[in-house]
């Protein structure tokens, strides 16, 4: 299986160990004609109005939202990549509009406030996930069609599906559990096959 990870600024490498660990091949997306024949796409934590302008410079916004939508390709965000797939960023900002929900930037406070909690997502199954959280968003409001994995002991949401769409608040990548990373590859197989996705990607943005 063939999964991109959006490199344009954040915590890419790890993404990319961790499918490298689960036999997937991964993939630095730069360009949009880096999407071409991938079988899904995890958008990294890291600053997400950077990473929306950046994307938006080199064509990847239009890119990704054909990838989504139209190519029907499954597109995981972790954090600030939560941001970027959003209906609703929480500020002016770009994003994808991928998934039906807003979020609440800096939900938990600063970079000194990081913590890290023992998570109940009963998809991995019955033993909790340590869900490492910096500077993290939560999840707002959620439309009619998004389910919620996971909640905090407060009841904050803080992981959610729509369609082949997943987002955490949370850096997955930052732990030696890999299930969701897993989990994302099986929603991958699921969608079957990436034949056509090319020729959506590469409609639009540079090409060198």
């Amino acid at each position: 299986m063939k999964i991109g990870v959006l490199a344009l600024q954040g915590a890419f490498r790890e993404h990319l160990e961790a499918l490298r660990a689960l036999g997937a091949e991964g993939v630095e997306v730069r360009l949009p004609r880096a999407l071409e024949g991938l079988d899904g796409l995890i958008i990294p934590g890291g600053e997400s109005t950077t990473i929306g302008k950046l994307a938006a410079l080199y064509g990847l916004d239009v890119a990704i939202r054909q990838f989504s939508l139209e190519a029907g390709r499954p597109v995981y965000g972790t954090c600030a990549g939560m941001i970027l797939v959003a209906r609703d960023a929480g500020r002016p900002q770009p994003v994808l509009a991928l998934i039906d929900l807003s979020v609440r930037r800096n939900a938990f406070g600063r970079q000194v406030d990081s913590f890290e909690t023992d998570l109940a997502i009963p998809a991995l199954g019955a033993e909790p996930f340590p869900a490492v959280f910096i500077r993290a968003p939560s999840i707002g409001d959620v439309g009619p069609g998004v389910a919620v994995l996971a909640r905090l002991a407060d009841g904050t949401p803080v992981a959610a599906q729509e369609g082949r769409v997943l987002v955490t608040s949370f850096h997955p990548e930052l732990t030696g559990d890999l299930r969701l990373h897993r989990y994302f590859l099986d929603q991958c197989a699921a969608a079957g096959p990436a034949a056509g996705s090319s020729r959506v990607a590469l409609a639009a943005g540079p090409t060198a």
